[in-house]
């Protein structure tokens, strides 16, 4: 493992992925390349690594690029993860906001980070189950990733035995899926509450509406702590006042910006900017 984190190669992969990113992908995430490169090897039928960067090197752009990047910043998600984020989505965060925009009865979510879409779909589902008032709001949810490839997933909402079993609530695949074959389709009235859009985070990032709340969970992580930054001062300038963010549980704005303040609901944290 060791001399594959020394590689040209894995050198080669690591600056792609950060040009086109903004990803940090250290020596110790090494396997975590040999193993989303190895999935990407046999699709492609291409015979290793090494061939690999040889025909990004020879072609320059094109969409090996793009898939090699995907594969990379591709983060796992399951249905209601964090389960206690949702609690406090529920019982804390929706009810005030509701609240205050009594008069505008409109509210604006994203999740920016959705992979296949499971978070988005998520706060769908718990939207309609317990805010039955919202129906005659307007509700906006915004879910973006870097990755198309897992876009074109999440627009399709059908999911396989595992990722259903994966903190789904019975009762909630019983009421919103429907069996296609092997697989579990999500309802097309709760799909259609989901706007799916490719965003780069480290980029410049498109116009959007002031938000309500951000999920942006997981991913800061993946980044240095300058872009960390820029992405956070993005982000305070985007929400409404009393917006809420929602981090990683591995991940906070303590050093990173102080205009952010940690709001502890239950067992769950959240961050507003502070007043």
């Amino acid at each position: 493992m060791k001399e594959v984190a020394r590689s040209p190669d894995f050198d080669y992969i690591r600056r792609l992925v950060r040009e086109r990113s903004a990803v940090v992908l250290d020596e110790d995430k090494a396997y975590l390349v040999e193993w989303r490169l190895g999935q990407l090897l046999r699709r492609e039928g291409i015979g290793s690594i090494h061939d690999l960067v040889a025909r990004l090197q020879a072609e320059r752009v094109g969409s090996l690029h793009q898939k090699v990047v995907d594969a990379m910043t591709t983060n796992e998600t399951f249905f209601f993860r964090d389960l206690q984020q949702f609690e406090a989505l529920k019982t804390a965060v929706l009810p005030e906001l509701i609240a205050k925009a009594q008069s505008t009865r409109q509210l604006d979510l994203w999740c920016a980070a959705a992979s296949t879409g499971q978070e988005p779909y998520s706060i769908a589902m718990l939207l309609r189950e317990y805010f039955p008032v919202l129906l005659n709001w307007k509700v906006r949810l915004l879910a973006s990733d870097i990755a198309e490839s897992v876009l074109a997933k999440a627009r399709l909402a059908c999911y396989n035995q595992l990722e259903v079993n994966r903190g789904l609530p019975a009762r909630f695949l019983v009421k919103y899926f429907e069996k296609v074959g092997l697989e579990w389709r999500l309802s097309a009235p709760i799909r259609s509450m989901v706007e799916f859009r490719q965003i780069n985070l480290a980029t410049a990032w498109p116009a959007l509406p002031k938000m309500d709340v951000v999920f942006m969970r997981n991913v800061l992580i993946y980044f240095d702590v300058e872009m960390k930054r820029a992405i956070l001062h993005r982000v305070r300038e985007l929400l409404k006042p009393g917006g809420y963010l929602f981090l990683g549980t591995a991940e906070t704005t303590f050093g990173l910006d102080e205009r952010f303040e940690r709001v502890q609901i239950d067992k769950a944290y959240c961050y507003r900017v502070r007043s």
